[in-house]
Parts: structure tokens; sequence; C-alpha cells
């Protein structure tokens, strides 16, 4: 029988929480003081701790590592009048499993009560992940053995052992950037790794960065500046979401590809390209070139060897080890001390269909950490990536025979009402979506918005 200690030094509080407890089946340990809580809790090993705030020789949450200390797996349910912010803030900070107002509701209580316990006996099993405490983090290290990681490993061992141009592909989060930088570190580990986000900056600026520019080429050019292409010497330079980049950098890049030289912008000595070119994408580019939207010489140029990086909810086997690879990262990154995932734990992250992958997955199990106390990662602190805001579906069910919206519809329908949002001003509309310029020309483009003559800049705002 669980013995559940009650320190209060309101008598009627420890009568009725003694009565229902008893009711329950619980066996009850019952002080009025702190130092005749720590006794208790000595001698008695309970199970669990109802302990008020207020105490008349001491304040309940300076107790509570005194109580840990000598109850050590018994949870600590904090009781109080107070409402207030901090002191909540405070008491969970201090390692109060919950925290419970009074007057005491008994349904509340017993909800917190079990769900304790429960954690208790969890912690207590032996069906569970144990996470090496002293293991160091290793950034390049892929981590699988499904039969789609195994033979990716043996793909990316021979892709390292050539130079020729890779293309990566996957949906985002599957871990792109990183199967390039294990190429690099298996084949040129000693020379620079130079990664570019081809979405992330806008046109003009993204051919400077690529290929350098000459001193006076353009208002702001002071000085002579090396692209990304020569920084990369020897090395390895990575064009992440390459699907992204305008007509006239995909021109620019095909020569690049085609004769191994660049030209800094307003230069005209052709400078030689000895780096070796990855790529990612997490766009079907065979599909882009089918509706003009990428080039397919460049495509070709690009595809001499692909690699296509399977989704996780593909992979399901997987996720125990990459629990364990993901919370050594977590522990070090946060100083948390979590070394325990139970075994139903794992098994509802299998479950997950995870849309945004393995970078999905690091957040929820971020997430659980921080939230989490002592060793244990608990099931109760993996966020739905389901649900919305107050636990809500984050979007509602659609009846059979509604008429269903294709992607580009939903996509063309948000730009609309953004632009007009920003009354047609360009910048504006980019800033609200989170796209760079080229992207929202291409788009407009795409869905019909502006005439194909129409100069990018256009008349309806900058």
């Amino acid at each position: 029988m669980d013995r559940i200690l009650i320190v209060d030094d309101e008598s009627s509080i420890r009568e009725l929480l003694s009565m229902h407890l008893e009711e329950r089946g619980f066996g009850v340990l019952s002080a009025a003081t702190g130092a005749a809580g720590i006794r208790l809790a000595t001698e008695g090993a309970p199970a669990a701790i109802i302990l008020d705030m207020r105490l008349p020789d001491a304040s309940g949450i300076d107790l509570i590592p005194e109580l840990k200390k000598h109850a050590a797996d018994a949870p600590v349910l904090m009781i109080t009048a107070h409402h207030d912010m901090a002191t909540t803030i405070l008491a969970m900070k201090a390692g109060a499993f919950d925290y419970i107002h009074k007057p005491i509701d008994i349904g509340t209580l017993d909800l917190a009560l079990d769900r304790a316990l429960e954690v208790r006996r969890l912690s207590r099993g032996s069906d569970y992940l144990s996470v090496e405490a002293n293991r160091t983090f290793k950034f390049d290290a892929i981590v699988g053995t499904s039969a789609a990681m195994q033979q990716m490993f043996k793909d990316v061992g021979r892709v390292a052992a050539s130079s020729a141009t890779v293309l990566i592909a996957g949906e985002s989060g599957t871990g792109k950037e990183l199967i390039a930088r294990v190429i690099h570190s298996y084949s040129a580990p000693k020379k620079p790794f130079i990664a570019i986000n081809c979405s992330a900056i806008v046109d003009t600026l993204l051919e400077s960065e690529l290929f350098g520019h000459e001193k006076g080429a353009f208002t702001g050019a002071v000085a002579a500046k090396a692209g990304k292409f020569e920084l990369a010497e020897d090395g390895s330079i990575f064009l992440d979401e390459i699907g992204e980049l305008s007509g006239n950098l995909q021109a620019k890049l095909l020569r690049v590809l085609q004769e191994r030289e660049v030209e800094r912008v307003g230069g005209v000595r052709p400078i030689p390209v000895r780096a070796r070119i990855l790529a990612a994408t997490h766009r079907d580019l065979a599909e882009e070139v089918k509706h003009h939207r990428f080039r397919e010489d460049l495509y070709q140029r690009l595809k001499v060897v692909t690699l296509v990086l399977p989704p996780l909810r593909d992979r399901p086997e997987d996720i125990p080890l990459l629990v364990e690879h993901l919370m050594v990262k977590i522990n070090q990154r946060l100083q948390k001390n979590l070394r325990r995932v139970p075994r139903e734990v794992l098994e509802k992250l299998q479950r997950r269909q995870w849309p945004g992958n393995v970078r999905e997955l690091e957040n929820v199990l971020t997430r659980a950490a921080v939230l989490s106390q002592g060793d244990m990662l608990l099931e109760e602190h993996l966020v739905e990536t389901t649900k919305g805001l107050g636990g809500q579906p984050a979007a509602p069910v659609i009846p059979l025979d509604a008429q269903i919206l294709t992607l580009d519809e939903v996509e063309r329908a948000h730009i609309t009402r953004v632009f007009n949002v920003s009354k047609g001003h360009r910048g504006k509309t980019c800033q609200l979506l989170g796209i760079s310029r080229p992207t929202l020309e291409r788009k407009l483009r795409k869905y019909g918005m502006v005439r194909d003559d129409e100069p990018s800049d256009g008349s309806t705002g900058a």
C-alpha cells in the first residue's frame, strides 16, 4: 500500500485529506511542521508528498530539496492559497511535480496525485531506453538502422570516394545538409565547407555571394569581395534549396558547372572553380523541369549522383536510436540530465507521422526536456503535432463531399490575400510571407497574378 505524506499546519486540511486518501486505499502520514515532515519522509518512505507552501518553521519551496533528499523518488505536490505567477514559477523550478491552489478541489488533487504516482512507477521500471551519461554528441553522425538508412550509408561511402556533383533530395527536416557535411568530411576533411541557402537571400545579393564582386561593381561595393565558389577552394560548396534559384542565376550556375569557372560581378577575369558542388532541394526538380520552372540542362548537370533521403515516417524503427542520439545533444545544450525514456513514450513517438521529420522530432524532444523533471522523459510533455494552440485541432476536419483544393490553389489564394493586405507592395508581401523577392516574382508569374512582360519591380510597390 502506497503511503502519502501530508505536510500542512492546518489540522482541518490534514484531516480532510487524510480521510479522503484513506478512502482511496492509501496509507497516510501527517505532519504540521517542516521538521516533522522531513522526519516522516526519512522514516516512512512515502510514495508522494503533499506539501503546504507556508509552514510555521519553513517555506515549502525551501523544503522541497530536503524532502527529495530523504524521499528521493517521491513526487511533491505543492498546495497554497497564493495564485501569483512568481510563487508558481519558484515552486516548479525547485522541483515540485504540480502546484494546486486552495481551496483544494479534490478532483484536481486526485488527478495530479495519480499522474505523479504513475510517473514514479515508470521511473522505477526497467523497460526504458537508456541515454548514456558521458557520451559526446557527434554533430556529423547520421543515425539509423533501417534498410533505407543502411543503403544511404553505402551510397555516401561511394560518393565520398569521387568528386562528382551530388544532388541531395528529401523533405524539409530530413537532414540534407548533414548528409552534405558527411560527404565532405569523408572526401575533403581538411578543406573548407561553404554552405549557402539559395532561398534566404534576394537574387541580386545572392549573385554577389556566390560569385563575388569587384570594387565599384554596384552601389556599396567599396571593395572587391571573393564569392563562395572562390572561398570553397579545394573543398565543397553546398547550395541548399537550389530549386529556389531564379532563371537568371540558374543560367549562370549552369555555366559554372560546364566551364568550371566563375566571373565576379563587374569583373572580366575568369576564376577557376576547384570546389566540389553539393546541392539540395525539397522540391521534385523533375516536376519543376516539366512545368518550366527549372532548367533541364542544369538539372541534368546537378543529378550526376542523386541521393534521396527517406522521410522519418517511413523508418519508424530508427526513432529509438534517433531519440538516444538527440537526447545526448539536448542534455548538453540545456544542461539537463535526462537519462531514461520509457518504452511507451518511444512507441508513441513511433506512431507519429512527423511531417517535419528529424528536425520536428528534435524540437519535440527539446520541449519535453525543458518541461521534464528528474532524469525521466515523460509522455505528458510530448506535444501533439496535430494539435494547435489550446489543444485544439490545427485544422478543421474536411467533409468527404467538400471541394478539395490543390496545394497550388491554396498557395495562390494565400499569396493573393497577403498581396491585397499589403496593397500590392512587393517588399511588404515578401516580409509577410517570409520569402525572397525572386521567389515572390516567380510565384506571381506562376499563378498569373502579373503579366510575363511586366517588370519585376512593377508599379505596384517596391
